[in-house]
C-alpha cells in the first residue's frame, strides 16, 4: 500500500504539534526532533521525483505473543519498502530495524542503509518496532499489554517479517539478508544475526549498546572528556565552565525565595522547585541538555553542537571580559527550548509520573512509557553523575531513577538488577559470539562504552570513528561531514562488499 508525501508530511506536523508541553526525557525529545528534521528533509528532497521514487508502506499481521501458539491475538506492524535499486530477486536485502520510536519512510530513502543500495543493488526494507510509532497493538499500554514488549518479542517479529516479506516480494531463498540498526535497534541487528544466523547473513550495528548496565555513570564520563576535545570545539575551559554553571544553579536552588523563582523562569522550569524531586527534574534536564550537545554533536537538526555550547558558556572571554557560565547555560536553554518549540525545559515529578502512567497510545512517536518499561525490565541505562569528577550536579542519583520503575510499573530495584543481568547472560554482553557483524561507533558518543569498539576475532569487526557522535554514520551525507566520517562510511561499504561476495560464492 503506497502513501502520498502530503500524508507523511501531515503526520510529521501532527507529531511536532502534539506534546509541545508534555513531560518527556529531554534526550528523547532531542532524538525525536532530530529524527523528524531529517525525515522532513528527506521527504522534501523527494517530492519532485515522482511517485515511482517514493517508498511503499505496508502492514504485517504479527502475533502478539509469538511464544504461545495458543494465543491467537495479533497486531499490525508497519514496514516500508524501497525497491528502486533492487536488480534481481536473488539480490541482497537490507533490513533497517526500528527502535524505541516511530520509523518513517526516510528509513529506506536516505542515509544508511538506503545510501548503500544503489551500488550494491539491494532491496531496502524498514520495519517499525512493536509498541512504537503506529505499530501499537490494540488494548493500549497497560501492564497486561506491555509484557509483550521486549527485545525478544521484537526479534521474533523480525524473523516473522523476514519470512513473510520473502514470500510477499518473491525474494529468492539465496538472497543474503543484512540487518541494520542504530542505538537500541543496532543491538537488535547484532542480536538478530547472533540468534538467527540461518536467516540473516550479516549485520551492521551502529552505536549499539549491547551491554546492559544499571548505573550508566560512564555516560557522563564520556561527556566530560568530550567537552575538552578541541577537535570538535571543546576545551578544558569549557568543561570548567559547565561545572561552574551547574554549581551556580545548585547555589541558587539552595538560596530559595526570589532567587530560586528567578532561576525557575530563566531556565524554563515549569515546576515550583519547592520540592526536592522537582529540583532533581530540572538538574536532570540540564544534564541532558549538555549531554545531548555531545551525543548529537554535528548532526542535522541538533539544536546545539559542542562548539556552540562552549561558545555560549565562554562568551566574553576573548574581549577581556570575565565569562559568566551560568548566563551561557541560560542562553543554551533558550536555544534548545526554541528549537524544540517547548514552553518548559523541565516539569514537576508529579507531572512526569502522570504522563508515564497514561496507558492510552499517544499521537507522538516518542514512546516514553514504553521505553521506560524496557529499561526497567531489560536494560537499565540510568545515567548518573555520582563520580566526583562529573562536571554536573551529583543529582539525580540512581535511587531516584529506579523509583520511577516502582512508581510507574510496581517493579522493585532487585528485579531491575536481575533483569539487566539476565539480558547480558542471554545476549552475551560485550562478547556476543556472533559472526559477520560490524559494530560502528563514534568516540565522542557516550554510548560507545557499552558497545564493541575492537574486533573480536576475524568475523566480528569494529569501527571506531574519531569525532563521530551517536549513529551519525547512518545519517544522510552532508558537505560538513568530517574526513573521518567519510572514511568510516567507506569502510562500512567495503565490509558489505566483502560479505556479499562471500554470500555469492557460497553453495546455493
Amino acid at each position: 500500500m503506497a502513501s502520498g508525501p502530503a500524508l507523511w508530511l501531515g503526520l510529521l506536523l501532527l507529531v511536532s504539534l502534539w506534546g509541545s508541553s508534555a513531560p518527556a526525557s529531554l534526550l528523547r525529545r532531542l532524538h525525536e526532533h532530530i529524527q523528524r528534521f531529517q525525515e522532513s528533509s528527506v521527504l522534501s528532497l523527494n517530492l519532485d521525483t515522482g511517485a515511482a521514487a517514493l517508498p511503499k508502506e505496508g502492514w504485517l499481521e504479527q502475533s502478539l505473543d509469538p511464544f504461545n501458539a495458543s494465543d491467537k491475538r495479533s497486531f499490525l506492524q508497519r514496514y516500508w519498502i524501497n525497491d528502486q535499486h533492487w536488480a534481481s530477486q536473488d539480490g541482497p536485502v537490507f533490513l533497517h530495524l526500528g527502535g524505541e520510536s516511530s520509523l518513517g519512510p526516510g528509513s529506506v530513502m536516505r542515509g544508511h542503509p538506503a545510501a548503500l543500495a544503489p551500488a550494491l543493488r539491494a532491496l531496502v526494507i524498514g520495519l517499525e518496532h512493536r509498541f512504537y510509532g503506529l505499530s501499537i497493538p490494540a488494548g493500549g499500554l497497560n501492564m497486561a499489554q506491555l509484557r509483550f514488549l521486549s527485545s525478544r518479542h521484537a526479534l521474533a517479529d523480525v524473523v516473522s517479517a523476514r519470512l513473510a516479506l520473502s514470500r510477499l516480494l518473491n525474494v529468492s531463498s539465496s538472497s543474503p539478508w543484512v540487518c541494520f540498526g542504530g542505538s537500541y535497534a543496532g543491538s537488535l541487528a547484532a542480536w538478530a544475526r547472533l540468534k538467527f544466523p540461518h536467516l540473516f547473513f550479516a549485520a551492521v550495528a551502529s552505536s549499539a549498546p549491547v551491554r546492559a548496565v544499571l548505573d550508566f555513570s560512564s555516560y557522563n564520563e564520556v561527556v566530560s572528556r568530550t567537552l575538552t576535545s578541541t577537535a570538535i570545539g571543546g576545551s578544558p575551559e569549557c568543561r570548567a565552565a559547565v561545572s561552574s554553571a551547574f554549581a551556580e544553579v545548585e547555589r541558587r536552588l539552595r538560596v530559595g525565595g526570589a532567587v530560586r523563582a528567578a532561576l525557575r523562569a530563566e531556565l524554563g522550569a515549569c515546576a515550583s522547585l519547592g520540592r526536592v524531586e522537582d529540583r532533581v527534574e530540572l538538574l536532570e534536564a540540564l544534564q541532558a541538555l549538555v549531554g545531548g550537545a555531545v551525543q548529537y554533536d554535528g548532526q542535522a537538526g541538533a539544536p546545539l553542537s559542542v562548539r556552540q555550547l562552549c561558545g555560549l558558556l565562554l562568551e566574553g572571554r576573548g574581549n577581556g571580559s570575565r565569562p559568566e557560565p551560568y548566563h551561557g547555560l541560560r542562553r543554551a536553554v533558550q536555544v534548545v527550548m526554541h528549537s524544540l518549540d517547548q514552553k518548559c525545559l523541565s516539569f514537576s515529578r508529579a507531572e512526569t509520573l502522570a504522563q508515564l502512567r497514561v496507558t492510552e497510545p499517544q499521537v507522538s512517536g516518542v514512546g516514553d512509557r514504553q521505553w521506560l518499561y524496557q529499561t526497567c525490565t531489560e536494560f537499565g541505562f540510568y545515567i548518573t553523575c555520582e563520580d566526583p569528577r562529573c562536571p554536573f550536579s551529583q543529582l539525580p542519583a540512581l535511587p531516584s531513577q529506579l523509583e520511577l520503575c516502582e512508581q510507574v510499573f510496581g517493579l522493585s530495584t532487585s528485579s531491575i538488577a536481575q533483569a539487566v543481568a539476565q539480558t547480558n547472560s542471554y545476549y552475551g554482553g560485550l562478547t556476543p559470539g556472533a559472526t559477520h557483524v560490524l559494530f560502528v561507533n563514534g568516540d565522542t558518543d557516550p554510548w560507545h562504552v557499552l558497545s564493541i569498539t575492537q574486533a573480536l576475532g576475524s568475523s566480528v569487526s569494529a569501527l571506531l570513528i574519531p569525532g563521530a557522535s551517536h549513529c551519525i554514520d547512518m545519517a544522510p551525507e552532508r558537505p560538513s561531514d568530517s574526513p573521518s566520517l567519510h572514511l568510516g562510511r567507506q569502510s562500512i561499504f567495503q565490509q558489505l562488499q566483502t560479505w556479499l561476495k562471500l554470500a555469492n560464492e557460497a553453495p546455493r
